[in-house]
């Protein structure tokens, strides 16, 4: 009775029933709206920070494995407090596309870390703030590399001889070294001969593998990724800087090998402005002078070396540490390393030596390169990007600036995307008729994507695949017996395989190689 009372005197039209009615009514309308307002700006879920240090204890010596674990716990999109930093971390290959493609801009950015704004006077492309002059400066370069890749037959060419020179060179040295059945460490003669590769093509001349400047400048690099990698702590923890600490030495010691590097491109680039006649192309820094001399407007001249600084800095990194795991791979797994041969030989044949044009004919050494690429991850974690505006990810709220990390390495161990991920098997890249599938190649994730993608991803692969048929070609590569090749890494901005020996013995003889060093040696000379 006492309902149908209330009911009754609701019914009833008079102003203070209506009134109620309207209140009611727009409370619930105010509800709703902020209830959906504050689910929008829900962020991401995370582990417990602490004090000072946020989550850093919890990352350990791999951060890459440390993130696929934390997103089995908290999703592929979590947070977490890195010093005084709120750092998201993208895992997986939908998130990462959602955020870097599906919202491009918004994830263009990078951090303003303090250890940015000391690579190549703050005028880098890699470590850029996102905006007009930034996209005019990768507008140019990208345009200016692809021509040393695909738009260009010359300069094309004269890349597959820089290459095929260095690798001649590698191949003497390993054969030196293995005199008597003796066992070598590969990767410093690796360091050099990619440094080389990239020195030839960007200043036109290349180094003795014995040089002592040129290998001190190389040995910095490492210290370098090891500063401006995912979660470095002078830029987490600027107070660090403020007292006698490891972490304060470390930085100015990177703030110096940044100053010598940068110097060492300066110079180089002084040369060239002073040698430089418009129209005749040496190398890729001509190019660039040229090609910004064609372009006024938002770049200026000292854009030039801090390009090429990026260009060779970045290259001489991430390839040697390509070619470490390369090696690895083909003394781990000498059935694999055998199918190469198997198929280079049939192939080329063994009267002449592989060639770029070869590549299309040659699936299991491309679905070899692709295996290392996503087995190994080299580059786990790409440099941290940051946003630029206010957005939003799959539901969650992101503010502008906020430090974003996004670990390839997961999408590349994906248990779902891959069969046996933890397996090295190249094959899995070959479809039934043996032909590379190129679907299953593009899921792998290295060169990253959206607006940061490499600019130096097809000279990176063109690269790879030359040292990769020609090491077949001419070697057999062995196992140190007293060793077990192990597949642990050291973690930096590129992930590298922990030291081991090898020895190399020829296939045949140094013949086709030493005509092959002779041609282009006669060729340079008609020029």
């Amino acid at each position: 009775m006492a309902i149908v009372k209330i009911y009754e005197e609701l019914s009833r039209p008079d102003l203070h029933n209506v009134l109620l009615l309207c209140l009611l009514l727009l409370l619930a309308v105010h509800t709703w709206r902020w209830m959906q307002k504050t689910g929008e700006r829900i962020g991401p879920p995370g582990p417990f920070p602490w004090p000072l240090i946020g989550n850093v204890a919890q990352l350990g010596r791999s951060p890459h494995i440390s993130f696929v674990s934390m997103a089995q716990k908290y999703g592929a999109i979590f947070q977490l407090k890195l010093g005084s930093r709120t750092v998201v971390v993208l895992n997986g290959e939908h998130a990462i596309r959602q955020a870097l493609i599906g919202k491009a801009v918004d994830f263009a950015g990078r951090p303003d870390f303090t250890s940015f704004r000391v690579v190549s006077q703050g005028r880098s492309l890699a470590f850029g703030s996102y905006g007009a002059e930034w996209t005019a400066h990768r507008r140019l370069a990208h345009s200016t590399v692809r021509a040393f890749s695909t738009s260009n037959v010359h300069t094309r060419k004269a890349f597959e001889q820089h290459v095929l020179g260095e690798v001649c060179e590698l191949v003497l040295i390993f054969h030196m070294r293995s005199a008597g059945g003796a066992y070598f460490n590969p990767a410093p003669s690796t360091v050099v001969a990619i440094a080389n590769v990239m020195s030839a093509v960007c200043f036109g001349n290349r180094y003795s593998h014995e040089d002592p400047e040129f290998r001190a400048l190389l040995g910095r690099n490492e210290q370098f990724g090891r500063t401006v990698g995912a979660g470095s702590l002078v830029d987490v923890m600027p107070w660090l800087q403020c007292f006698p600490n490891p972490v304060r030495t470390l930085f100015g010691n990177f703030v110096q090998l940044n100053h010598d590097f940068y110097s060492f491109v300066h110079d180089k680039f002084v040369q060239h402005q002073g040698s430089f006649r418009d129209g005749l192309i040496r190398d890729m820094m001509d190019s660039f002078i040229q090609a910004l001399a064609g372009q006024p407007g938002l770049l200026q001249r000292e854009h030039v070396p801090a390009t090429v600084a990026d260009i060779f800095g970045a290259s001489q990194d991430t390839l040697s540490t390509a070619l470490q795991w390369l090696i690895l791979f083909l003394v781990r797994y000498p059935k694999v390393q055998a199918k190469l041969q198997e198929e280079v030989d049939r192939i080329v044949g063994r009267d002449r030596l592989p060639s770029i044009e070869d590549q299309p004919s040659l699936p299991y050494v491309m679905a070899f390169l692709y295996e290392l690429m996503r087995f190994s991850s080299f580059v786990p974690v790409t440099i941290p990007h940051a946003t630029t505006t206010e957005t939003s990810l799959l539901g969650y709220h992101i503010p502008k600036d906020t430090v974003v990390f996004v670990n390839q390495w997961s999408v590349n161990h994906d248990p779902v995307k891959w069969l046996n991920p933890n397996d090295f098997n190249p094959s899995r890249f070959l479809n039934e008729s043996g032909s590379l599938d190129r679907d299953l190649v593009s899921r792998v994730m290295i060169f990253s994507i959206g607006k940061r993608r490499c600019i130096g991803e097809e000279l990176s692969k063109m690269q790879l695949f030359l040292f990769a048929s020609i090491l077949a070609h001419q070697c057999n590569f062995n196992a140190n017996p007293g060793e077990n090749p192990s597949l642990e890494a050291e973690y930096s901005l590129s992930i590298k395989p922990k030291p081991f020996t090898v020895s190399m013995t020829l296939r045949d003889n140094m013949e086709l190689l030493d005509c092959a060093v002779c041609h282009m040696s006669k060729e340079k000379g008609n020029q």
